[in-house]
């Protein structure tokens, strides 16, 4: 409804406003209760069966005094609220030691009393709301000339009592808010950070990839153009075998990069392609494209059924990708003269995916420094696994990864 929306708003301005201005806000608190405590100062409540009368008594000006007074302690109510309650109470009670009837100064006590329970903790409020009610109630019924169970004694006991329980309860609702709002603030991070995470997680795979595809392909290319333009004059037939090796190559090259690629479609694009992942089940294609280039590659494989199909999508993506990157660099770095081996075995709940070669080495340190290895070991790290890389002895490069397998539960097999 228009109305109540106006009416939200407005509120909302008024609390924005007294947050922004607090210490004119005490301020207009502070007259206010000065408005009230003078016109209580000149009503007399039991004078006729009516009700309170106007104009039957007036304050003396010490009365007046103490009013102002203790009015203009509540200015300073939020920056020190204990001095100020002090200062009401004090009031208070030199009020009723010399004003008979006495004035109302104490609703400024009463005020500062709720703003020490608004302020404070809940055994400090209750400490201070009964030492003030105690003392002020029993002063007041002391100098009374009139039973101590009269109404305006028992009015100082429930006043500051009620006071004591406002203040306390503004505080806990002001706690529990302000709770609720840390807990949202920081579920909204921890989404934020989730989300951060994700996205770097995403692009390091994407590169991870990206670089497995550009890597072995693109050195399967040079080489064999590098074949194929020493033979091309003499043995024109190696020549074409040779640039059928590139072509092929480079087509298989763009199909992976368009499969990668295509995870970064936006909703609403044109589908990717929907080729699977490439594993071990395409393992003796990935063998024939290496052997083509001129690296012997042997092949073994224990406890793997129907190759690659016992195992969970990420293993068998990571098995194929590490042995795709380590015979890459076994071809890049190795010599020309180098033969790999290489095998997957099943060792109950892991896989042991080996490279070996007879080369002169990889070109990559093994602590990682280079790319292919830091993407391996991104990998392997990722799914729980190890990865061990580095020279054999008596020559030649080694790289095994060890993967967990996990069920279709989810455990450990």
């Amino acid at each position: 409804m228009p109305g109540v929306t106006s009416l939200g708003t407005a509120l909302a301005r008024a609390r924005s406003w007294v947050r922004a201005h607090p210490l004119a806000s005490d301020g207009v608190l502070a007259a206010a209760v000065l408005a009230g405590m003078v016109l209580g100062s000149f009503a007399e409540p039991h004078a006729g069966p009516g009700g309170p009368t106007f104009g039957t008594r007036t304050p003396d000006p010490l009365n007046v005094l103490l009013m102002v007074l203790g009015a203009g302690a509540l200015v300073f109510r939020r920056r020190a609220p204990m001095p100020v309650l002090l200062c009401t109470g004090g009031l208070t009670l030199l009020d009723l030691f010399t004003g008979h009837p006495p004035a109302p100064v104490v609703f400024s006590a009463v005020i500062a009393l709720y703003n020490v329970g608004a302020h404070t903790d809940r055994p400090t409020t209750w400490r201070v709301g009964l030492a003030t009610m105690g003392v002020l109630t029993a002063v007041a019924m002391w100098l009374s000339p009139e039973p101590w169970y009269a109404q305006q004694n028992l009015s100082i006991f429930a006043w500051t009592g009620m006071a004591s329980a406002a203040g306390d309860a503004v505080r806990s609702r002001r706690g529990f808010i302000d709770a609720i709002r840390e807990r949202a603030e920081r579920a909204e991070r921890t989404r934020e950070e989730e989300a951060r995470r994700r996205v770097a997680e995403e692009r390091l795979r994407i590169a991870r990839d990206l670089h497995d595809v550009v890597a072995h392909h693109i050195a399967l290319v040079n080489v064999q153009a590098g074949v194929a333009s020493h033979v091309m004059d003499k043995r024109p037939d190696q020549a074409k075998e040779a640039l059928a090796h590139v072509r092929e190559a480079s087509r298989s090259a763009l199909n992976e990069l368009r499969a990668t690629v295509g995870l970064l479609r936006q909703s609403g694009d044109p589908a990717a392609p929907t080729e699977p992942a490439p594993g071990l089940a395409h393992i003796d294609g990935l063998l024939d494209t290496f052997r083509h280039a001129g690296l012997p590659v042997e092949f073994a494989a224990d406890g793997v059924d129907g190759p690659g199909s016992s195992l969970p999508a990420a293993v068998d993506l990571a098995a194929y990708r590490i042995i795709q990157e380590a015979l890459t660099n076994v071809r890049k770095h190795a010599g020309q003269a180098a033969k790999a081996e290489v095998s997957v075995v099943r060792v109950g709940a892991t896989i042991e995916i080996t490279v070996l070669d007879d080369g002169k080495g990889t070109g990559e340190p093994a602590d990682g420094g280079g790319h292919g290895l830091i993407g391996m070991r991104e990998r392997v790290t990722a799914l729980g696994g190890t990865l061990t890389a580095g020279p054999r002895y008596g020559g030649g490069f080694r790289t095994q990864a060890i993967l967990p397998v996990m069920n279709r539960t989810g455990e450990n097999a």
